[in-house]
């Protein structure tokens, strides 16, 4: 008789698999559950750099760091016809000698544009050095390179290489200017350096406007009886012979006899002054202008400016 074996071997097989089956559930719920995936990086807001400027006010003339390719000179003679060199407030005076503005960590490039109105000049890099090394009656700024020279005020002038001035050269000269940097805190600035007498401790500046101020006044205001800017004649003279370059100032408008008394000449007439106040609205009307955007930056309320050029040293 012939057996069925299916029917001897379907519960085994039945009993197997399920037996299978449950060790392969048991092994499955022991396994380690699957790792979360990470949360992503939280990240930082960007801080936005802000704008700085770094105002000069007064006969200065810039020119490249001799020893330092990362920073510029700002360089102003010291006369008795200028007040002392002040910054940020006038109760803080500095005496004549070479000085550091330290700034925070900086972005931008230093790219160094110039406004097309400044006066441009080639200034020796050793005659920078030896105003540098020499105790004279000069100021010294050393600052990082701006990412641009901007107007801040001007005045119709003459300036040239030969005396007088060629009236090709008649232009809206920059009288005063701003340094622009990109920063990314308002905090940090400092200012070092050493007098030519005595010491001086460094000053911590408190930067509440985005403004750094360094001003030169003239030591006083101008005359009524004075038609011949005797006095931006003689700030130019004494910038040109600070940085030993040949340039002449000269003001269209002036009476005819202003040559003969020009200081710049080697021979002038003495200019007699009269400390009044009441010509400075007629002159500053005559050619001069500020920049709207910096002169809510303005600091010392009134003040007389002196409208000889500032001067950049060109490449």
């Amino acid at each position: 008789m012939t057996t069925d074996r299916r029917s001897r071997t379907t519960p085994t097989l039945i009993l197997a698999n399920a037996v299978l089956t449950m060790l392969f559930q048991i092994a499955c719920n022991q396994s380690p559950p699957p790792a979360p995936n990470p949360a992503p990086e939280s990240k930082a807001p960007a801080t936005a750099n802000k704008d700085v400027y770094v105002i000069f006010e007064g006969p200065w003339a810039f020119a490249p760091d001799p020893k330092n390719p990362n920073a510029v000179v700002a360089l102003a003679p010291k006369t008795k016809s200028h007040r002392d060199l002040i910054v940020q407030t006038r109760d803080q005076k500095l005496p004549a000698g070479v000085y550091d503005l330290s700034f925070p960590p900086r972005g931008g490039t230093g790219a160094g544009e110039v406004d097309p109105n400044i006066l441009r000049t080639k200034i020796d890099p050793q005659n920078v050095q030896h105003v540098l090394d020499t105790k004279s009656d000069r100021y010294a700024i050393r600052i990082p390179k701006p990412e641009a020279y901007v107007e801040l005020t001007h005045y119709h002038s003459r300036a040239g290489s030969t005396y007088p001035p060629d009236a090709t050269t008649e232009k809206d000269y920059v009288t005063s200017v701003s340094l622009r940097y990109s920063v990314p805190s308002l905090t940090g600035f400092s200012l070092a350096g050493t007098p030519d007498t005595g010491v001086f401790n460094p000053l911590l500046l408190r930067v509440q406007t985005p403004t750094i101020n360094f001003s030169i006044d003239p030591a006083q205001e101008p005359s009524p009886s004075d038609k011949c800017h005797t006095h931006e004649r003689e700030a130019f003279r004494d910038l040109t012979r600070l940085v030993n370059v040949n340039l002449f100032l000269d003001f269209p408008g002036d009476a005819s006899d202003c040559h003969a008394k020009d200081p710049q000449n080697p021979h002038p007439v003495k200019a007699e002054f009269d400390p009044t106040f009441r010509d400075l609205l007629t002159r500053g009307s005559a050619g001069f202008r500020r920049r709207d955007l910096l002169a809510t930056f303005c600091f010392f309320g009134n003040k007389v400016d002196c409208m000889a050029p500032v001067m950049v040293a060109s490449d």
